[in-house]
């Protein structure tokens, strides 16, 4: 499983409140959501995004509150991976269970705003095709990489049974 997009960079501690505001958390439409994604650190982000970009990060991403609309706005905006150097735990467990993809690598400050990433999620490498940059992050168990194909944990255990 490869991905290939553009990478849009934030810093470190990224909390749930910038990713999608709380004043938008009354509506259950993901692509109401995905409008309002990362406004408020960035506002034009939902105009510069593409369907398969990434986003690139420090530490701690989606710390906060544990809302799940935050993955939720994150990957119906089109974005089909999160590197970080690390992940706040209820953003990392929330992310997979909608099945948005996430890596933890230690070089993910490394990674410049519009760089050109592939990311192999079987071998966990990540090629920046700008700087030719490689990088390595932990690659997907087989049971993650389920999850994720699957669309998200409640898809993949419909489907198994």
């Amino acid at each position: 499983m490869t991905v290939k997009g553009i990478a849009h960079k934030y810093g470190n501690n990224v909390d749930t409140d910038v990713i999608i505001p709380a004043r938008y958390l009354n509506t259950p439409d993901h692509e109401e959501l995905a409008q309002h994604c990362m406004e408020d650190i960035d506002k034009d982000f939902i105009k510069k995004v593409m369907p398969g970009d990434i986003i690139a990060a420090g530490s701690n991403f989606g710390c906060g509150s544990s809302r799940e609309h935050a993955p939720i706005a994150i990957k119906a905006s089109g974005i089909s991976l999160v590197i970080a150097t690390s992940f706040a735990r209820i953003f990392y467990r929330n992310a997979l269970n909608i099945g948005l993809p996430i890596l933890e690598c230690p070089d993910a400050d490394k990674i410049s705003q519009g760089d050109e990433l592939e990311v192999n999620f079987d071998c966990g490498i990540i090629k920046n095709l700008t700087s030719g940059d490689e990088f390595k992050a932990e690659a997907f168990p087989d049971f993650i990489k389920n999850i994720i194909e699957k669309g998200g944990l409640l898809n993949s255990i419909k489907e198994s049974h």
